[in-house]
């Protein structure tokens, strides 16, 4: 990240970060500033709130308005802030077990309601920061603390999981495609309506090591080639859905002000 940059939207006096040297999170973090800055959005007007979890730090060095809050309870925390201030940027920044497990209900229902939120989802395939365990991204047979055997369970496809639900904006990049997560990140800070942004990230100690998955570079490497050309392992990439439909905020106020 350019130093003017760190200067501007980071709080530097919580660096040195946590993260693992090799964790592609700092890359996450790095975009969604990127992408905040060529927007030019007023930093007043943005509210950072996270969950639990290694990508849940993250809101610890942005220097915004932000919120930690409790495991899997960033978007309904994120709702409140929306409702009490519409005029707000809310960002949500969760990883694959904080949303996808015990926050799942409240990832389907902000997807239900199409309220006005930006969902960040890091997802390395695995719970990093509480011990290696399965989460619910874990590749099928894959190996962590709580399935040494190999996973038996399938994973979720987190963004087939919010078009179901009713997300209006729903996107997939890697740390290896650096341009095109920014594009998403830009495009769902746009949209009006409940928007994820899902960032495959390696996890090189906790996911990497136990599966045999080499360096760092090697696991982003594999990100790189395991696209949709890849007929092996393959995952798609790019833009899912990218529509228009009623926002939850403005149709509750013009309740509230018939009410009135």
């Amino acid at each position: 990240m350019k130093e003017a940059l760190m200067d501007k939207y980071l709080r530097k006096h919580n660096l040195p970060h946590i993260w693992c040297p090799g964790c592609g999170n700092g890359i996450i973090l790095s975009a969604l500033v990127e992408a905040i800055d060529s927007l030019d959005i007023d930093k007043d007007k943005i509210c950072i709130v996270s969950g639990i979890g290694c990508s849940s730090r993250a809101a610890q060095y942005m220097n915004f308005d932000t919120i930690h809050t409790l495991h899997g309870r960033a978007i309904p925390y994120a709702t409140g802030i929306k409702l009490a201030n519409p005029d707000l940027k809310v960002i949500v920044l969760t990883g694959d077990g904080d949303c996808a497990a015990i926050g799942g209900n409240h990832l389907i229902h902000g997807c239900r309601r199409n309220i006005d939120l930006t969902v960040l989802v890091f997802n390395n395939n695995i719970y990093g920061m509480t011990g290696g365990q399965c989460s619910p991204t874990t590749p099928l047979e894959s190996r962590t603390t709580t399935t040494d055997k190999g996973n038996l369970c399938r994973d979720f496809d987190i963004c087939k999981l919010c078009d179901a639900a009713g997300a209006t904006y729903i996107s997939r990049s890697t740390v290896a495609h650096y341009a095109s997560l920014v594009k998403s990140m830009k495009e769902a800070l746009n949209n009006k309506g409940f928007s994820l942004v899902e960032a495959l990230t390696p996890c090189p100690v906790q996911y990497g090591r136990r599966n045999k998955l080499g360096k760092a570079s090697d696991m982003i490497n594999l990100l790189r080639k395991n696209t949709v050309d890849n007929k092996v392992n393959s995952f798609q990439v790019g833009v899912f859905k990218n529509s228009k439909d009623k926002e939850y905020v403005e149709e509750y106020l013009k309740c509230v002000s018939k009410e009135g």
